[in-house]
């Protein structure tokens, strides 16, 4: 059985809700990647801060990112996965949330992100078509 401990990037890194967006940036490019985890006080999950979230949600703006924190940009309810759940199971998840990044976690710790390049390298053609259009499939409007 693959896991997703098996096909997660290692190494994966909180930034703190606390931290403004300049340092988040600095961050991302020091790890060459464009999504963080962002903690709250206790070390959990409260959120993933993207390099989107940046641009779009605070430069475009007009704010400053040496002034906006991490968590201010927090939105919605975090998702993530246990080290030794079934791919299976991360496939569900990501599609059900239609999320392209998903922390791994194992014993409530940061161990890992699964994101897009980790799933093409590890999926057959055939799990990430479907993965793929569900998660990008247009949401129909009501």
């Amino acid at each position: 059985m693959t896991t997703a401990g098996d096909i997660m990037h290692r190494g994966a890194q909180w930034i703190p809700a606390h931290e403004t967006l300049d340092r988040a940036a600095q961050l991302m490019r020091e790890l060459n990647v464009g999504a963080l985890p962002i903690s709250d006080e206790n070390e959990r999950l409260c959120g993933i801060l993207t390099d989107r979230d940046i641009v779009v949600g605070c430069v475009a703006m007009g704010h400053d990112p040496t002034r906006v924190t991490a968590g201010e940009m927090a939105k919605g309810t975090p998702r993530w996965i246990e080290a030794d759940a079934d791919v299976g199971e991360v496939l569900r998840e990501m599609q059900t949330h239609r999320i392209r990044r998903l922390p791994v976690v194992d014993d409530k710790r940061l161990v890992g992100m699964i994101s897009e390049a980790d799933l093409a390298q590890h999926l057959t053609d055939d799990q990430l078509a479907t993965w793929a259009e569900s998660v990008y499939a247009r949401v129909p409007s009501g």
